[in-house]
């Protein structure tokens, strides 16, 4: 009877999101993003003047950045899953503060270069991919919930670093402002994911009492192609997100909207939250399969509208709505249809391969964009854009028929 009873209180207990770790986790994903992501745009025009390079050399050195801390994402997946998320995450926060100090330090464009990678490579050791699979192992049974919760806080990321980067430079010159954001990382990020670490060795050691384990959905024989299209999938849509958002605000210039473009374009923020809002409180019973569906056809249609109604502002607003609710979808369904087709094992290898494929695309993006806007017009350029996305919904519809 005691057996049962404490069989049936684990049980219980492995069914509750894991709160107090989404929060702190939430924390760290605000700082995460904030500081090593959002704050750049802000930052960049005085780093040009600093190196004496051109604008499009800095953004540059940012997408060999992406690149290179896209090659490194599959090893890292593979060390999620030998020593734990919390533990990469963990050396991941004093990566990331040295790699902000090394970048305020750099004496020369080859050292700023550098830093600049080292920073992409950090930021893959405590941003979503790893977060995910944190929740995976702390618990796997609600971790599609918990990784819903926790797209929900991070999502304010940009909403509160960006006025606060804006607030900081006008004040401190942006060398400063890396060393403020690198403090954040090593006194806030670091202890909160040291402490995480504890909790996943408490995981570990009721592990044989909760049965941890999730099963995928897919059948053994058909992953390693349901993996591809998926990937596939994902990498299209983070395609079309990645090349969209960084010519947002010209982008609707140019299509005529000229000084209401960046009033538009603040639509975009809380309508990825708001998606993120509706899919928790209505979302509970809809197949995470569903929701990429979902997602992918949100993201195309939203490129769509302003196809069609340009150079209308309520069909740019529209645009700016459906388009943000389709990218804060992405960021959940990322982290939860991996664990619903593959299950548990291995996930933090998975979300490293996924990781790749997503962050190779979307540092190429804006340049290829940039060169088909310029060579061949923008309304030819949104419908090629628009065309990609619509082959995302074709490859994560697919999946459904390897079931």
């Amino acid at each position: 009877m005691a057996s049962r009873f404490s069989t049936l209180t684990a049980s219980a207990l492995s069914e509750r999101v894991p709160l107090l770790a989404v929060l702190a986790l939430g924390v760290t994903q605000i700082i995460g993003y904030g500081t090593l992501y959002y704050s750049f745009s802000i930052l960049a025009p005085d780093m040009v003047a600093q190196f004496a390079w051109s604008s499009e050399w800095v953004f540059g050195a940012l997408s060999v950045a992406l690149l290179i801390g896209g090659l490194t994402a599959p090893w890292l997946g593979v060390l999620f899953d030998r020593i734990g998320a919390a533990r990469v995450m963990t050396i991941g926060s004093f990566a990331a503060a040295a790699a902000l100090a090394a970048c305020a330090f750099a004496p020369n464009k080859a050292a700023y270069v550098a830093a600049l990678v080292a920073i992409e490579a950090s930021a893959n050791l405590v941003q979503y991919g790893a977060a995910f699979a944190l929740l995976v192992q702390i618990r796997p049974q609600v971790a599609s919930r918990s990784i819903t919760y926790l797209t929900l806080i991070g999502g304010f990321a940009s909403t509160i670093f960006w006025p606060v980067t804006t607030t900081l430079h006008s004040h401190l010159a942006w060398q400063n402002v890396y060393l403020v954001f690198a403090v954040l990382n090593l006194c806030i990020c670091l202890p909160i994911h040291a402490w995480l670490v504890r909790q996943g060795t408490m995981h570990e050691a009721k592990a044989s009492s909760i049965a941890p384990r999730v099963e995928g959905v897919l059948p053994p024989a058909r992953r390693r192609l349901g993996f591809a299209v998926m990937v596939m999938g994902f990498s299209l849509m983070s395609l079309v997100s990645s090349a969209i958002l960084v010519h947002l605000v010209p982008l609707l210039s140019g299509l005529g909207l000229g000084a209401t473009a960046a009033l538009v374009g603040t639509l975009f923020g809380p309508s990825q939250v708001g998606s993120r809002l509706i899919n928790m409180v209505f979302g509970k019973n809809l197949l995470a399969l569903h929701l990429a569906v979902i997602a992918s056809m949100l993201i195309p249609g939203g490129v769509l509208v302003l196809l069609l109604s340009a150079p209308s502002v309520p069909g740019a607003m529209a645009f700016a709505m459906i388009f943000g609710m389709g990218n804060g979808l992405l960021s959940i369904v990322t982290g939860t249809l991996p664990l619903h087709l593959f299950g548990s094992d291995g996930y933090g290898k998975l979300q490293g391969k996924m990781m790749a494929a997503r962050l190779i695309l979307s540092a190429l993006a804006p340049f290829v964009l940039a060169f088909a806007m310029e060579n061949i017009g923008i309304m030819p350029s949104l419908v090629i854009t628009a065309a990609l996305g619509g082959l995302s919904i074709a490859a994560l519809s697919s999946i459904a028929a390897l079931r």
